[in-house]
């Protein structure tokens, strides 16, 4: 499954918000600095879908494609 994500890093609170079947709005607490960002985006999609997460494309954008499963 692919999925398109727009992070928000730094907001104070981790919540994660569907917008559409393959969309959703994600809001982490970690800077986007230094990869903190990706890391604790990776750990807080495991815990949410219960399957390995990879991302596909947007490793320094807000936006990513994010690969779910196998």
């Amino acid at each position: 499954m692919i999925l398109h994500i727009k992070i928000h890093p730094n907001s104070g609170r981790e919540e994660i918000i569907k917008l559409s079947e393959d969309s959703y709005k994600v809001y982490l607490k970690k800077q986007a600095t230094g990869n903190k960002a990706n890391i604790e985006l990776l750990k807080f999609l495991k815990k949410y879908f219960s399957k390995d997460i990879k991302i596909i494309k947007g490793l320094k954008s807000r936006n990513k494609v994010i690969k779910i499963g196998e």
